[in-house]
């Protein structure tokens, strides 16, 4: 199916039409569960559309991290309605800009995503020693967190040989760069960190 392999299937092959939303969100398996695919299976369960029977997440080389991530949906009927709820369910849950729902039985692609993404990439190796001694990389996503407020929500994160990845998403990449800007020019771990937009 789309040539894609998943792991952690909830059932064994059940009766019904697939879909495959591709989320353009970097999210580790355990994230992704949180925040998409969770939530939908409840909504699909109790609509009575379907459910969620599967995912994965793709990961990419040294500087990306994580490509993306695969929800795996089984519907009983792939009508225009159930995709157009599936996909108003993600956009609610913060799908991000250049996913895209794939519809098995016909090929279709629909696109679809709301909000924007960035992603901050810190320097793992080049730093001074005492500075990973001394900094918490939980303690930069929860400043992420409260200085983007309402503007962005910490989602991903990724730990490659050289770099450190964190990922956020909401409605406006300029908002949440403008909010961690301070932050990232005062905090000993993230000098000379990249920042860029992912979605």
């Amino acid at each position: 199916m789309f040539g894609i392999k998943f792991g952690g299937a909830k059932n064994a092959s059940p009766q019904g039409d697939y879909l495959i939303a591709r989320l353009n969100a970097r999210v580790q398996p355990i994230d992704r569960g949180e925040h998409y695919e969770d939530p939908l299976e409840e909504t699909l369960k109790e609509s009575g559309l379907g459910e969620v029977t599967g995912g994965g997440t793709q990961l990419a080389d040294e500087p990306a991290g994580i490509e993306f991530c695969d929800v795996e949906i089984c519907v009983s009927d792939p009508t225009e309605e159930t995709l157009a709820a599936i996909i108003a369910r993600l956009e609610e849950l913060g799908a991000p800009k250049g996913s895209k729902l794939m519809v098995e039985k016909d090929g279709k692609e629909i696109p679809f995503g709301k909000y924007e993404g960035i992603g901050v990439f810190l320097n793992g190796a080049d730093l001074p020693d005492d500075v990973y001694e001394q900094c918490d990389f939980d303690e930069i996503t929860d400043a992420f967190d409260q200085l983007m407020g309402d503007a962005g929500q910490f989602r991903g994160y990724w730990h490659g040989g050289k770099e450190s990845a964190i990922y956020c998403y909401g409605h406006s990449f300029e908002a949440m760069k403008s909010a961690i800007d301070p932050f990232l020019a005062s905090y000993p771990m993230c000098q000379g960190a990249r920042v860029e937009k992912i979605a």
